[in-house]
């Protein structure tokens, strides 16, 4: 350890030199693009723009040969003169397509590969996006109310509990939250809002602290509208959903735009749903290209919602209510969040810069369920209410530098460091009557959660490789005041977790990429869990390694590959539904992933993904072992068709395998196979389009728990599969006019 930081502490005070091209590459409006990467075929050196526009490139000298390219815009080459030591490079935007994408030594190469993916073929909703992550299954069973229940590498992630959450740097996971850990709410988000979507999987990444252990996901939204857009979609289930998006300036230095969602459904359940969500947002952002970017978003989010719940087999076997019916349909809830970020990037020479982000959220939840209907209380029933009133805030930094030189390697590092702040009141787990009556409170308190973090991130670059050591430090203090208590009661916990990172790509070609990914993570456990457990097992690791390729052997074709391993430590897990905590033992993971990208011509490209899970407790015997829920196998793909004449559209496929529901198998979970369809037609400024969920009416479970529950009339509690129906057939069409 002493060591590693002697290193990091070095490479600060060492003087650093060496010869780099700078520049700043924009649009053909004179905007800065971000993310472009910028490729010195003749040397192997890469580099990539950052939020301003700005880049730098190593070791660049007469004669050599630049490749800029990004998404959506021609690729442009660009021969350096003896007398060019800076560049203004302007892309043209064109058609997305797989020629745009140039293999170099990244670690997060897949994430801009599957921005195509994004690209041609826009989601339909802030959660559905998820679905890009290659691998990522998400399951709804509160009709769009709740977060949706997450599965990624043989996770059942609940709401979020291994998965890090982000819009523009914005964290959405929830800390000690009433319903569960790691609560990740993403329907604040418009989706036509959403530029593109960074990830990474796996505990790799030094920025990624919390809940980054199966990975990491970062929505980035739009700088700049260019047009007015307006958009109805009237469907099924008595369905509607208006957008709004509004530029309001577009200067030189200068653009802010409005938007908003209005959503209306009563779902296809026999009880009206009664849902309906208001998003309003403001992004302002002034940029002067290659010198400084502040930006600024505004935004609010509310909704409420019945629901009708998860349902037992047997109740539907029996024919007491049919697959869409309820036992309890005075479920539901309502929840809001309102949020105001702010960014500002700096270049402070030609190699360095500084970033700096803060963010302010004020948040409510309540929500009322029934998972055992009578089993607690034959009398009442067994609702609950899960409440809470959250402020969350936090700022956080980073320093990088780029295109210097150490000993032979060209250096890029980041230093960051910053912190995140949860004050939460009133968390309450409590028993209730019809959403109105309480009948007894099972934990009431406070939360305070403070997680301080610095970070270190260097990438070594000589050639075809890319070494890349990092180090992460987050410490963590947790209060909690139990107001139930007769006494006041105030316990208070600390910890420090270090998370050490290497990873090692090798990119041979801009056709091939190798790598080598290894690193330690970890989420934190409820405070509720940390104050009663006295401290211990709150910050339980994750061990990971993914071994891998990234091949283009056509200039239209990308495959991906990866084994991967993921070993987790014994922890305590605090059940928001029961107010308990449970000992969840230690688990190990391994994998394979196997992606494919085709352009076949200019309009018509297809993708699909292929992921195998091998999931067991470790501390179980065998039998005994399996981890409820964990899918095995998982597959997702499509055919996207874009700019045939005045024709668009995608139709798309995603299967999950049977899995067990319990620790023996003697419960299963069925799997499904679910295809969606959307298709769009343009005249002049109007677009015209339908969209289908569950083209082929397939009857499936979106949502499925082995839950222990006992109906009115029953003598004796029964444990078997519950679940939420997934959506039947269901079709909408859409008019959209930009002007």
């Amino acid at each position: 350890m002493k060591f590693l930081i002697g290193v990091f502490a070095m490479l600060f005070i060492i003087p650093l030199y060496g010869q780099s091209i700078t520049g700043v590459v924009l649009d053909t409006n004179s905007s800065p693009l971000e993310d472009v990467n910028i490729f010195n075929k003749t040397s192997g050196q890469h580099s990539h723009t950052n939020t301003t526009g700005y880049f730098a490139i190593p070791n660049t000298k007469k004669g050599d040969s630049l490749y800029f390219s990004r998404i959506g815009h021609e690729t442009l080459l660009e021969v350096i003169t003896d007398q060019q030591t800076s560049l203004q490079v302007i892309l043209t935007p064109s058609s997305v397509s797989l020629d745009q994408i140039v293999i170099v030594s990244e670690v997060d190469q897949l994430s801009r590969i599957v921005d195509i993916d994004v690209k041609n073929n826009p989601v339909k909703s802030s959660q559905e996006i998820l679905r890009k992550v290659p691998g990522l299954i998400i399951g709804q069973h509160a009709g769009g109310g709740k977060a949706e229940q997450i599965f990624l590498r043989g996770f059942d992630i609940d709401h979020g509990t291994d998965l890090a959450l982000s819009v523009d740097g914005l964290p959405v996971n929830m800390v000690s939250h009433a319903h569960g850990q790691g609560y990740s709410d993403l329907h604040f988000v418009i989706p036509e809002t959403i530029n593109n979507i960074e990830f990474g999987k796996g505990p790799f990444t030094a920025s990624q602290g919390n809940f980054a252990t199966a990975g990491y996901i970062d929505l980035k939204l739009k700088d700049v509208l260019e047009k007015n857009q307006v958009t109805l979609e009237v469907g099924q289930f008595n369905t509607q959903r208006f957008t709004g998006l509004f530029p309001v300036i577009n200067s030189d230095y200068n653009s802010l735009y409005l938007a908003s969602e209005v959503y209306l459904t009563d779902g296809p359940v026999n009880s009206p749903q009664n849902f309906n969500r208001i998003n309003l947002m403001s992004k302002y952002v002034y940029d002067r290209p290659g010198e400084e970017k502040l930006d600024l978003t505004v935004s609010h989010f509310q909704s409420k919602w019945d629901a009708s719940g998860q349902i037992p087999q047997r109740a539907v076997d029996a024919g007491l209510i049919d697959r869409f019916g309820a036992i309890d349909d005075t479920e539901g809830g309502n929840t809001s969040r309102s949020n105001v970020s702010l960014s500002y990037t700096k270049n402070l020479n030609e190699n360095d810069s500084f970033t700096t982000n803060a963010f302010l959220s004020k948040y409510n939840f309540e929500l009322f369920s029934n998972f055992t209907f009578f089993l607690e209380d034959p009398i009442n029933g067994d609702q609950i209410k899960q409440y809470e009133d959250r402020l969350l805030m936090g700022v956080n930094s980073t320093f990088e530098r780029k295109g210097k030189e150490l000993a032979s390697f060209d250096l890029d590092y980041q230093a960051g460091a910053g912190f995140r702040y949860n004050d939460v009141n009133d968390v309450e787990l409590s028993r209730t009557k019809n959403r109105r009556e309480t009948l007894e409170r099972l934990s009431y308190g406070d939360v305070d959660e403070l997680n301080a973090f610095a970070f270190f991130n260097a990438e070594f670059k000589k050639g075809n490789w890319n070494i890349n050591p990092s180090l992460r430090l987050d410490y963590f203090k947790f209060d909690y005041n139990n107001k139930l208590s007769a006494v006041y009661d105030n316990p208070s916990e600390n910890k420090v977790a270090v998370s050490p990172k290497l990873n090692v790509i090798y990119t041979p070609s801009t056709t091939f990429q190798y790598f080598l990914k290894t690193g330690v993570g970890f989420h934190s456990n409820d405070t509720r869990v940390v104050v009663a457990n006295e401290g211990e097992d709150i910050l339980p690791a994750a061990y990971g390694i993914d071994i891998g390729t990234i091949i283009k052997p056509a200039s239209r074709l990308v495959v991906n590959a990866a084994l991967w391993s993921l070993f987790l430590d014994q922890e305590f897990v605090y059940v928001g539904d029961a107010g308990i905590v449970e000992p969840s033992g230690r688990s190990r993971r391994v994998g394979v992933e196997l992606g494919a990208r085709y352009q076949f011509n200019d309009w018509l490209y297809a993708y699909s993904d292929v992921n195998y899970t091998y999931a067991r407790s470790t501390d179980e015997p065998d039998g005994a072992d399996l981890i409820p829920l964990a899918p095995d196998f998982t597959a997702v793909g499509g055919i996207n068709v874009d700019n045939l004449g005045a024709f668009s559209g995608s139709l798309a496929y995603r299967y999950i395998d049977d899995r067990a529901a319990n620790e023996d198998n003697s419960i299963i979970a069925e799997g499904y196979f679910i295809t969606d369809m959307n298709l769009n037609y343009k005249v002049n400024n109007w677009t015209y389009g339908i969209i289908i969920e569950n083209l082929f009416d397939t009857e499936w479970n979106e949502t499925q728990f082995a839950t222990e529950s006992r109906l009115f009339n029953e003598p004796a509690p029964v444990e078997e599969i519950h679940f939420t129906p997934g959506t039947p057939f269901f079709i909408r069409g859409k008019i959209a006019v930009t002007f």
